[in-house]
C-alpha cells in the first residue's frame, strides 16, 4: 500500500472522553484520583492505532472557552450543566498521556473539535481516505466517498450508504435534518414535535431545508402549524449545526504523524494513575495488546493479580454428524478432568425451549458441536436427540465429573425437561465473575470474553438475523450454527481458565462460590420448574376493577387540571403541573425540565390534590400492566403454572432477582397488591406455607455491631422497635405509644440504609433538628451501632470494599471520589451492604439446606418461590405441621449469630393468607 493509501485517522477526543466517563465504571486511584475516563480513552486509542499502524493520526479536543457559535446565539449550549468535577480532573492528565504516546493533539480556541476535524478531513480527502473516529452523530455530515466514520467503542462504521440507512437521508442532508430536529443537548432550536423520522420524510419529499421552508404550506395538521410557526429560526439552526470546514490551522493533514512514545513520561503517568497492566507492558513484562477491561475500581481483578487481556485467537471447531465422531469426543471428555458444556435451543425461555444441539470443549481453543434438531430445507442428516443424549447421559449425570458452563441453570432446566438430570455443576463462569466482582461489569459471556480475553464473540444476530425475520436456531444452517455453538463451549472453557485462578487466590470469595452460589444452581432450577399455581379468573376480575378505577382517576385528574391531558405523558404532565397550574418546581431532570418523578409528586401531594391522583393512577396502572393483565398470559400451557426466572448475578449485594414474572416487586402494603398475592393459590389437597425471616437485617446489625443493648433486646425476644422507642424517647417499655414505635421503626430501618436527618425528617414529617435529635439519642443508647458505622466507613475507604459475614465482597468504586455527594452515597452503601448481603447469604444457605431435606423427603413439600427474606412451599394438608417445624428449624439454623434468627411461618389457601 502506498503512503497515500493509508487513511488519515482523526479522533474526536471530546466525544470519547464524555462517552467513556458516563459509560464506564468510575475507577479511581488509591488516593481518590478519578481515572475511568482516562483508561477508557487510552484503551480506545491504542486499539485504534493497532488498526491503523502506518497512518497519520491525530486526537482533537474542544478548547476551553466559548466558540463563535456562542457569539451567533448566546443560548448555544447554555443549558448544559457544569462539568462533573471528576471528569474535569481527568482532562489534563489524559492530554499529557496522549502527548506522551506521541499522538498529535489539537485544540483550537473559539471553534469546536468538530470544526477542526471537518477542516482536516476536507483538506485530506483530495489526497487520501479519511477515517473519523467518533461517537457524535453530527459528524455524519462529513461523510463522502473518501470520508468514513468509525465508532471504536461500539465497533460500528458509517459510510455513505450507512448514513442513509441510519438517518434516512444522505450525508449532505444531515445538516438540514439537524436544523429541523434541533438538539436539546446543545440547545439548538428546532421545530417542536419534529423528530428524525419526520425530518427525514420532509427532506426526502422536498429535497432540502430551503425547499421545506418554501413549501411549508403543503405540510398539514398540527405538525405543519408547528413548522410554519418556527420557520424564522431554521436559518440560525442550520448555521449552528453546520461544521466549519475552513478553520485556519497551524498543522495540515501531512503534519499529523505520531512520534515515538516518551516512555519515561508514560511510566511516570502510569504510576500516578495506577495503571498496572500498562506499566507491565511498558517494562516488557506484559502484552502490549489492547486493554479492554472495565472492571470496577481495580477491585477483584487487581486484588487477584489480574492482567489485561491480549486478543484471543479463534478456535478450531468441529461439527459432528456421525456416531464415530460423537464417540471420539465422548472418549476425550471421559479422559479430561472436566469439560465445558452448552446447549443450543429454540428459545431463551427454559420452559419453552426445545433442544437443537449440544457443544463441548475439553481444552482451550478447540470445541465441537453435535446438532440433532436443525430442520431447515436441505439440512444434512444428523444424529437423533435420543441417541446423543443417551450417549452423553452417563457423563452429564455423573456428580463426580465436573462441568464448566455459562449460566448452567438454564442448561440444567432444559436438560431436565428432556429427562436428563445435570449433576457435577462445578464451574459456572457467570457466577465466578459475579463472585469476584459483582459491580465490575456485566457477567454474560460476550462481555466477559471481551473484558477478559479481548475476544469478540459471534453475535446471535450474525447467524440468525434480527427483528421479525430472526430465525430460531433450528433454522440456522449448520455452516453457521456449528462454529457459533462450538465457540460458546470454547470461550466458556477459556473464561474458566481466566477466572478460576483469581477465585482460588481469594479464599473468602472461593468459599462464597463453592458453598453458596454453585450449590444454589440446581436448587433454583428445581424451584423454577416447580412453578406456582394462580387463579387467572380472580386476576382478570381484578384487572376489570382496576380499569374502572383508572377511568375514574383519569376523569378526576382532568377535572383538577381544567381539561383533558394524557396522564402517561411526562411532557403533558409537566405542562399541566408547572405551566398551567404553576406548582412549585422542586427538582429538575438532568436536561433541565421540571421533574415529575415519584418522590417529587409525593412531596407536592402534601399541598396539591392532582399529584396525589397521578400517583394513585400510576400505581394502579403499573399493577395492572405488570401483574393482573400479564400473569394470566404467563401461564405455561403444559403445566398450567407460572414459572419465574431467578437471577443470581444481577444485584450488587447477592440478593436474587426474578423476571417473567418479577415476584420481588408485588406490593404487599396495599390492598390491591395483597389481592394479587391472593391469586397465588394452593392446588386441591394442599396448602401454601410461607416462612419469613423476622427483622433479619436488624439482627445482623446487632451481630456486626455487638451493641449490648440491641443484642439484649433480640436475645430476650422483645419487640425491637418498641425497645428502641423506649430507649430513644426515654420511657418505660410498657408506656411506648404507637406513634413512638412507628418513629423508632423508621429510625431502625433508616439508619441501616444510611438515612440522614434530612431523610428521616421528610419521612416522619418532622423538622430536621428534631429528626437529628432522635438520631443523636439513638446513637447515645446504641453506641456499638455508631462505632460499627464509623469503623465500616473507614475500612471501606481503606480497602475499597466491604464484606458480608460469609466473605462476599462488594466493591465501592466511588468510596474515594472527590465528589462529596457520590462519596457519601458510597459510604451509605458500605454500611448497608454487609447487612443486606449477609441476609442474602443466609437465605441462600437456608434454601440449600431445605432443598437437601426435601430431596430426601420429596413427598413432604415443594419449594415454589423465594421472595426477599421469604420461602414459599406447597404442602400436602396432612404434612403441614411437620413441614412447618422442619422448615423453621432449617432456616433458623442457617447461620449462628450473636442473636437468634427468628422465622415466622404462616399457612393458608393462598399466598396472602399464608403470609
Amino acid at each position: 500500500m502506498s503512503d497515500a493509501q493509508h487513511p488519515l485517522v482523526l479522533v474526536d477526543g471530546s466525544s470519547y472522553l464524555f462517552r467513556a466517563f458516563h459509560a464506564l465504571p468510575p475507577l479511581t486511584t488509591s488516593d481518590g484520583q478519578p481515572t475511568g475516563a482516562i483508561r477508557g480513552v487510552v484503551n480506545m486509542l491504542r486499539r485504534l492505532r493497532q488498526s491503523y499502524p502506518e497512518s497519520p493520526f491525530a486526537v482533537i479536543f474542544d478548547a476551553p472557552g466559548k466558540t463563535f457559535r456562542s457569539d451567533l446565539y448566546p443560548e448555544y449550549k447554555a443549558h448544559r450543566p457544569p462539568m462533573d468535577p471528576d471528569l474535569r480532573a481527568q482532562i489534563a492528565p489524559l492530554h499529557e498521556v496522549i502527548r506522551a504516546y506521541g499522538f498529535p493533539l489539537i485544540m483550537v480556541p473559539e471553534v469546536e473539535a468538530d470544526d477542526v476535524i471537518g477542516t482536516l478531513a476536507t483538506q485530506a480527502a483530495a489526497h487520501r481516505p479519511v477515517v473519523i473516529s467518533t461517537s457524535d452523530k453530527d459528524l455524519a455530515q462529513l461523510v463522502t466517498a473518501q470520508v468514513t466514520l468509525v465508532n471504536t467503542m461500539t465497533d460500528t462504521t458509517l459510510d455513505q450508504a450507512g448514513v442513509r440507512e441510519k438517518f434516512g437521508v444522505d450525508p449532505e442532508q444531515i445538516i438540514d435534518l439537524l436544523a429541523l430536529t434541533g438538539d436539546s443537548v446543545d440547545n439548538i432550536p428546532g421545530i417542536p414535535k419534529v423528530g428524525p423520522k419526520t425530518a427525514a420524510k420532509w427532506l426526502n419529499q422536498f429535497g432540502s431545508l430551503d425547499q421545506v421552508m418554501g413549501r411549508a404550506e403543503e405540510v398539514t395538521g398540527k405538525i405543519g402549524e408547528s413548522l410554519r410557526s418556527h420557520l424564522d429560526q431554521l436559518p440560525l439552526s442550520r448555521t449552528l449545526a453546520t461544521i466549519k470546514c475552513d478553520v485556519v490551522l497551524e498543522q495540515g493533514p501531512e503534519d499529523l504523524w505520531p512520534t515515538a512514545p516518551d516512555e519515561g513520561v508514560l511510566k511516570d503517568w502510569f504510576q500516578r494513575l495506577e495503571f498496572k497492566a500498562e506499566l507491565r507492558a511498558l517494562q516488557g513484562k506484559g502484552d502490549e495488546g489492547t486493554s479492554v477491561r472495565t472492571s470496577g475500581a481495580g477491585a477483584a481483578g487487581e486484588a487477584a493479580g489480574e492482567t489485561e487481556p491480549a486478543q484471543a485467537e479463534p478456535g478450531r471447531y468441529e461439527t459432528i454428524l456421525d456416531e464415530a465422531g460423537l464417540q471420539r469426543w465422548i472418549k476425550r471428555i471421559e479422559d479430561a478432568p472436566c469439560f465445558a458444556f452448552d446447549t443450543e435451543t429454540t428459545s431463551l425461555a427454559y420452559m419453552a425451549a426445545e433442544l437443537v444441539g449440544v457443544s463441548f470443549a475439553v481444552t482451550s481453543g478447540e470445541a465441537a458441536y453435535v446438532p440433532f434438531g436443525h430442520r431447515y430445507l436441505g439440512a444434512p442428516a444428523q444424529l437423533s436427540q435420543a441417541q446423543v443424549l443417551e450417549a452423553l447421559r452417563p457423563l452429564l449425570e455423573d456428580p463426580e465429573k465436573p462441568k464448566i458452563g455459562q449460566n448452567l441453570k438454564y442448561d440444567a432446566s432444559v436438560l431436565a425437561r428432556a429427562g436428563i438430570t445435570l449433576r457435577g455443576i462445578a464451574y459456572d463462569t457467570m457466577l465466578e465473575s459475579y463472585v469476584l466482582d459483582a459491580v465490575g461489569g456485566r457477567h454474560n459471556m460476550d462481555d466477559l470474553a471481551l473484558r477478559l480475553l479481548g475476544y469478540h464473540t459471534t453475535a446471535f444476530e450474525a447467524v440468525a438475523g434480527k427483528g421479525k425475520d430472526q430465525l430460531t436456531f433450528d433454522q440456522v444452517s449448520l455452516e453457521q450454527a456449528g462454529p457459533y455453538a462450538a465457540e460458546d463451549a470454547d470461550i466458556t472453557f477459556r473464561l474458566h481458565e481466566a477466572l478460576w485462578p483469581r477465585l482460588a487466590q481469594a479464599p473468602s470469595l472461593l468459599s462464597v462460590y463453592e458453598t453458596l452460589e454453585a450449590p444454589l444452581v440446581p436448587v433454583l432450577s428445581r424451584i423454577e420448574r416447580n412453578g406456582a399455581l394462580i387463579d387467572t379468573a380472580r386476576l382478570r376480575a381484578q384487572s376489570a376493577e382496576i380499569a374502572e378505577a383508572l377511568t375514574g382517576l383519569e376523569a378526576q385528574a382532568h377535572e383538577l387540571a381544567g381539561g383533558p391531558f394524557n396522564l402517561a405523558s411526562t411532557k403533558q404532565l409537566q405542562e399541566v403541573l408547572y405551566d398551567k397550574l404553576e406548582l412549585p418546581v422542586l427538582k429538575k431532570t438532568p436536561k433541565g425540565a421540571p421533574s415529575t418523578a415519584e418522590p417529587v409528586l409525593a412531596e407536592l401531594a402534601h399541598d396539591y390534590p392532582l399529584p396525589a391522583v397521578i400517583m394513585r393512577y400510576r400505581t394502579l396502572a403499573k399493577l395492572k400492566s405488570t401483574y393482573t393483565d400479564t400473569l394470566p398470559q404467563q401461564v405455561n400451557p403444559q403445566t398450567g403454572r407460572i414459572h419465574t426466572s431467578y437471577h443470581q448475578a444481577v444485584t450488587a449485594t447477592g440478593r436474587l432477582s426474578s423476571s417473567d414474572p418479577n415476584l420481588q416487586n408485588i406490593p404487599i402494603r396495599t390492598e390491591e397488591g395483597r389481592r394479587v398475592r391472593q391469586a397465588f393459590i394452593a392446588p386441591p389437597g394442599h396448602r401454601l406455607l410461607a416462612a419469613d425471616y423476622s427483622q433479619i437485617e436488624l439482627r445482623i446489625m446487632a451481630h456486626l455491631s455487638e451493641d449490648p443493648t440491641l443484642c439484649k433486646a433480640f436475645a430476650e425476644d422483645r419487640d425491637v422497635h418498641q425497645a428502641t422507642a423506649a430507649e430513644v424517647f426515654d420511657v418505660a417499655l410498657e408506656d411506648v405509644t404507637g406513634e413512638q414505635r412507628r418513629r423508632a421503626k423508621a429510625i431502625n430501618f433508616g439508619l441501616i440504609y444510611g438515612m440522614s436527618a434530612f431523610g428521616l425528617a421528610r419521612q416522619l414529617g418532622l423538622e430536621r433538628g428534631e429528626a437529628q435529635g432522635y438520631i443523636d439519642r439513638y446513637f447515645e443508647r446504641y453506641p456499638g451501632v455508631k462505632a460499627y458505622m464509623d469503623r465500616t466507613r473507614a475500612l471501606a475507604a481503606e480497602q475499597g470494599y466491604v464484606e458480608t459475614l460469609f466473605g462476599r465482597r462488594l466493591y465501592l468504586p466511588e468510596i474515594r471520589v472527590q465528589n462529596q455527594q457520590r462519596r457519601q452515597a458510597a459510604e451509605r452503601t458500605a454500611i448497608n451492604a454487609p447487612m443486606q448481603g449477609t441476609a442474602a447469604d443466609i437465605i441462600k444457605r437456608a434454601m440449600i439446606a431445605v432443598d437437601r431435606w426435601l430431596l430426601a423427603a420429596p413427598e413432604a413439600a415443594s419449594m415454589i418461590m423465594q421472595v426477599h427474606d421469604e420461602l414459599v412451599f406447597e404442602v400436602p394438608e396432612g404434612t403441614v405441621d411437620a413441614v412447618a417445624a422442619e422448615v423453621r428449624r432449617q432456616m433458623e439454623g442457617a447461620a449462628a449469630l450473636r442473636v437468634p434468627l427468628k422465622v415466622d411461618v404462616g399457612v393458608g389457601a393462598n399466598w396472602d393468607e399464608a403470609h
